[in-house]
């Protein structure tokens, strides 16, 4: 029975700086696809690898599945923190990603390309990097904990109580350990990053309209930064000039999704979008209009 892929540490080379990140890749072949990471504010790459559980690994799962996947420490974090002291806005951020994904392709195989993942502030990153890319830059683009309208009021969100709650759900929805294992992922925003954070639900539809890549949109059940009711979703997908959205609400789970006891079910459905996104583009069918078979997925 073959092993299990393991993720290694690599550097990315973006401009003015390097991009350290996790690659985990299979083991007999080249990627179908590659799976790009983007973890959320104040975390790390190792996000997408939890330690708690193996299961819960967003980077052995896709290498196993035939797909190489990328978690990226964002600028301003890992080793790119001494480039960027204060951190970058969305926009920097955007411009590193593509530089490092471009030196990427020039030295490994990317199969039928990239497709972004990203998770609360790095899901932002994904969907500034998504506009104006065309497809044959990026299959697709798959956030979680992202909205369009917070759910706290602007005080709240500068300075949050109970941060614990807001971040994390009931400790239950967690497996044993990952508060404890987690410790070194956890660190403080970069204060360039956090000023724009309040910025979000004004650039959010002038970005919307420039997305023509496919996005799927996940929100946790226990979601509390962000307004994510059925009304509230939907205008969020509406907005976007995607060819084809997906929406899904998941039980049992918090805002740091992928690093609970619901992460393998969340990641495989990341992977069936990823699934989707290839096959579409291996065989393009008739043209879809923005917006086209929008749907909730799950609970």
């Amino acid at each position: 029975m073959p092993q299990p892929a393991t993720a290694r540490e690599v550097e990315l080379p973006a401009g003015r700086a390097r991009l350290s990140a996790l690659l985990a890749e299979p083991a007999t072949h080249e990627p179908r696809a590659v799976l790009v990471a983007l973890h959320g504010g104040g975390m790390r790459a190792g996000y997408f690898h939890g330690r708690a559980d193996p299961a819960t690994s967003l980077l052995t799962l896709a290498a196993a599945a035939g797909y190489a996947a990328l978690a990226i420490d964002r600028p301003g974090y890992g080793a790119s923190a001494a480039a960027f002291p204060d951190g970058a806005t969305l926009a920097e951020q955007a411009t590193c990603l593509r530089a490092a994904l471009r030196g990427y392709a020039a030295t490994r195989p990317t199969g039928a390309g990239f497709l972004l993942v990203g998770h609360s502030l790095g899901g932002k990153l994904a969907l500034t990097t998504a506009a104006g890319a065309a497809e044959d830059d990026l299959l697709g683009v798959d956030v979680s904990g992202v909205g369009e309208r917070w759910a706290l009021p602007p005080d709240r969100l500068a300075r949050p109580r109970n941060t614990h709650r807001l971040h994390w759900g009931p400790l239950a929805l967690y497996p044993p350990g990952t508060f404890r294992l987690a410790q070194h992922l956890v660190g403080p925003i970069p204060p360039r990053e956090a000023g724009e954070m309040l910025r979000w639900p004004r650039q959010y539809p002038r970005l919307a309209r420039r997305i023509r890549i496919p996005v799927s949109l996940t929100f946790a059940e226990h979601e509390h930064f962000w307004t994510c009711d059925h009304d509230a979703v939907h205008a969020m997908a509406a907005r976007l000039a995607a060819p084809f959205v997906h929406t899904g609400r998941l039980a049992g789970a918090g805002h740091n999704i992928s690093l609970g006891h619901a992460a393998r079910q969340y990641h495989l459905r990341v992977l069936a979008f990823l699934e989707a996104c290839r096959d579409r583009r291996s065989r393009p069918g008739p043209a879809e209009r923005p917006g086209a078979l929008t749907r909730r997925t799950g609970r």
